[in-house]
């Protein structure tokens, strides 16, 4: 559900804007300075120009990104039970399809990241559109169950592009607007996977998995015809010393959100010293810290994906109660159900924003925490499908609620050298947790639904606890 900016873009305070014009023929766009001696930066520049045209255009071309990924990661659930009634395979290699993809998403986080760092982020966003959309449409014709595990390891490779497209979300948004529009991209992610099981509902009756996974590409198809028109990062030209490329991005988003251009020479933004390295995480004054955000991203994770895949087998579990001697994947209602369920992440975003700006994220997570904890233990005994449903809709809306809220604790919480870092390796520790619980959703759920439902209550309570012993608080969205 929630992967994490790897390069996190360094908060540069802006300069002061003095309201002076200058006219010129030669100038397309009026400019203004933005400091007595006439230098500014890729962030001073965007911070002037604000939240406009430019960014909602932005926000809607990376938000298919988000959206194919919560789809991919959507289908997941529907695949297993699927895949049992087509070639009879057993709960492990059900659960394996689901860890496959994690993985190759951990394995290929740092081919991604030299990739776009060396040739840019919108080159990196296009080839990861190309491979996806190839993967998915060759695992919708798979021969075979070797063939299907292979493919969707490949699938898992191209979505660990998907953090490059927050990269370069970041570096185009003002400092004061970063912390709402992570809300948006959540609120993407919520879209993709109600439009996962919308699209489960109308494709899978008639045209089974191998429909549903080809037609899941189709978000990050028409990614890949629009990403033309995705511009590069300023930033990322001006690091690698292509001003006039810079100058150019800079001036078409001033364009757009009809601002004036900045007038004077433009400087690189500091970059984190690169002497800092993942040992300093680990440092005597952070250690502590590390090793309980680390564990919080594992945890959150773990129940997020454990909880998209329960769902499912609670329903098919309940599908084979009625009819014993059939292979029965989904129905109508189930699918219905499972729609009701995915548009609880809404509302869980939602009354996160409230509670943060009242208690604060630490607060806030321990109470969400403890929430998931008596709803997993209400799953052991629950019977009806009204009672499973509503169980599960609070459930899935609290966790999503709480993903979102580490994902915007965790930068603040380290000093600013150490954000990057800092979150990659907050990403390996989520990627990990997702790898591990199809093992419990899956595999322990079929023989024991309250050694499985048990195990997901304690390690949220664990994670109530560790958030107790983060170092500080923080309040609202910044």
């Amino acid at each position: 559900m929630y992967y994490l900016n790897n390069e996190p873009a360094a908060h540069s305070p802006a300069g002061n804007i003095a309201p002076r014009e200058v006219h010129a023929s030669t100038l397309e766009l009026k400019t203004v300075s933005i400091n007595p001696d006439d230098t500014y930066t890729v962030q001073q520049a965007i911070n002037a120009f604000g939240f406009g045209w430019f960014h909602v255009k932005l926000s809607l071309l990376v938000g298919l990104c988000w959206m194919s990924d919560s789809m991919e990661m959507a289908i997941l659930s529907v695949l297993g039970p699927a895949l049992f009634c087509e070639w009879n395979v057993t709960k492990f290699q059900q659960a394996s399809v689901t860890t496959v993809v994690f993985l190759g998403m951990m394995l290929s986080s740092s081919f991604w990241t030299q990739l776009s760092n060396r040739y840019g982020r919108k080159s990196a966003l296009t080839l990861f559109g190309v491979l996806l959309v190839l993967y998915s449409i060759l695992s919708s014709v798979a021969p075979s169950y070797a063939w299907l595990l292979t493919l969707r390891g490949l699938v898992g490779f191209a979505i660990g592009c998907v953090p490059q497209s927050v990269t370069l979300y970041a570096e185009f948004l003002p400092t004061k607007h970063k912390g709402k529009c992570v809300v948006l991209m959540d609120c993407f992610w919520a879209l993709g996977a109600c439009f996962e099981v919308v699209l489960a509902l109308v494709v899978y009756p008639y045209y089974g998995w191998r429909g549903l996974l080809a037609l899941s590409a189709t978000p990050l198809l028409i990614f890949t015809i629009l990403s033309p028109w995705l511009s590069e990062s300023a930033r990322y030209y001006s690091y690698n010393g292509h001003n006039d490329k810079a100058i150019k991005v800079l001036e078409q988003i001033a364009h757009n959100n009809k601002r004036h251009m900045l007038m004077g020479r433009l400087m690189a933004d500091d970059e984190p010293s690169s002497s800092e390295s993942f040992k300093s995480l680990l440092s005597p004054s952070l250690y502590r810290t590390t090793i309980l955000l680390w564990f919080l991203w594992l945890a959150s994770a773990f129940c997020y994906y454990g909880l998209v895949l329960v769902t499912t087998e609670l329903l098919v579990a309940r599908n084979k109660q009625s009819h014993p001697d059939a292979c029965v994947t989904f129905m109508t209602a189930d699918f219905m159900d499972l729609l009701w369920i995915t548009l609880s992440e809404f509302p869980g975003i939602l009354l996160t924003i409230k509670v943060v700006k009242l208690f604060g994220k630490k607060k806030t997570i321990v109470l969400q925490y403890l929430a998931l904890v008596l709803c997993t233990l209400a799953l052991m005994s629950v019977e009806s499908r009204l009672s499973t449903s509503v169980t599960l809709f609070i459930a899935r809306g609290t966790i999503s609620g709480i993903f979102q809220a580490i994902y915007v604790y965790t930068p603040e919480i380290y000093p600013a050298a150490l954000r990057s870092v800092g979150v990659s390796g907050c990403s390996v520790l989520a990627r990990l947790g997702a790898m591990l619980t199809p093992f419990v959703a899956q595999v322990l759920m079929d023989s024991s639904r309250t050694q499985a439902m048990s195990t997901y209550a304690i390690v949220g309570l664990l994670a109530s606890i560790a958030c107790v012993f983060l170092p500080r608080e923080t309040v609202g969205y910044h």
